[in-house]
């Protein structure tokens, strides 16, 4: 069984191995192993190319009452580990390398003590949940599913959603010393921006307002030339449905810019259990693309205001803590 300090070694193991999203498969290959090497019933899920899910259960266990699930891969970039006498530092050590060890800490002990449950690992969460929705195809039937992010601990009572939006412009290209010849895509696009930027989106009393992200722009060919295209990339955190924002952004920009839509990931309610301090997690998971895994709960150790961040850590004490809470909340559910 993984002891408490074997669990912050875990974690700096698999923060060195770099797995930024589709470059998951040498942590995959060091996870199946170890899993193997501790016992378990591990197998590969083929996902795209080298590319592949872990799914793990107990060898006298093949369908288990819940599943224990996070992500391997990490955002950009590569930050190997290091630690002093209180945190984990590194790219992935909240989000979600020490959920990992955390949950494969409290499956051995949940194991040991005659509860099994199964380990779901997936590729692909921070770019599109790819993984999730391949693994979707293949649940073993399971009631519950635990998902790992960093919510220091407390259980998320719902989970924004997610509207990722391209914006396009288009004009007429002239030289830059005639710009009446021009019609400029950029100055389009920024006023279609403005407009966006002014627009009431929606807000839920408990969960918060949905927050608009003008997370990357781009256009023109030279600064002589007057620019006959550009585009920006937009991500909506959302707290509902999203079909009426979908029609105000279309609205809000016509004239001067289409719209695509590129990617949702709904907003959800999630279970909450008692006597376990709660918060809304203002960020998206791969839980609405686990539809087939069982009633979905969602916490872990770790703080998602350092995740993606240069300085991004975990605290020991909340690893150690996440591997207790793992346990307890499992034997609520199961036994």
């Amino acid at each position: 069984m993984l002891s408490p300090m074997d669990v912050v070694t875990f974690t700096r193991q698999l923060v060195d191995i770099e797995s930024i999203t589709g470059n998951e498969a040498p942590v995959c290959d060091f996870l199946y192993r170890e899993l193997c090497r501790l016992g378990w019933q591990a197998r590969k899920m083929p996902v795209e190319g080298e590319r592949s899910n872990i799914y793990a259960t107990a060898p006298e266990e093949s369908s288990p009452a819940l599943v224990l699930s996070t992500h391997m891969d990490t955002v950009p970039p590569f930050i190997p580990s290091s630690e002093d006498a209180t945190r984990i530092y590194g790219r992935g050590s909240c989000d979600a390398k020490g959920i990992i060890a955390a949950q494969i800490a409290a499956a051995e002990q949940l194991r040991r003590e005659g509860t099994n449950v199964g380990l779901l690992f997936l590729v692909g969460e921070e770019r599109d949940s790819q993984g999730a929705r391949r693994a979707n195809l293949h649940s073993p039937g399971c009631r519950f599913l635990i998902n790992g992010e960093p919510t220091e601990n407390r259980i998320a009572a719902a989970a924004k959603g997610t509207l990722r939006v391209e914006v396009i412009a288009e004009g007429r290209m002239a030289h830059s010393a005639y710009p009446e010849l021009g019609e400029s895509a950029i100055d389009k696009l920024l006023e279609a921006l403005r407009r966006l930027q002014a627009m009431k989106l929606p807000a839920d009393e408990e969960i918060g307002p949905t927050t608009l992200n003008i997370g990357m722009i781009q256009g023109g060919r030279a600064p002589n030339v007057i620019p006959d295209y550009a585009h920006a990339d937009l991500l909506y955190r959302l707290v509902g449905p999203s079909q009426d924002l979908r029609q105000q952004i279309i609205q809000a920009v016509e004239g001067l810019a289409r719209v695509e839509f590129v990617l949702e990931i709904p907003f959800v309610r999630l279970r909450t259990m008692d006597g376990l301090p709660s918060m809304v997690a203002a960020f998206t998971t791969d839980i609405p693309a686990l539809s087939n895994w069982g009633q979905p709960l969602l916490i872990g150790p770790g703080s998602i205001h350092v995740a993606h961040t240069e300085g991004e850590y975990v605290e020991k004490a909340q690893l150690k803590e996440a591997v207790d809470l793992y346990c307890a909340i499992a034997k609520r559910l199961v036994d």
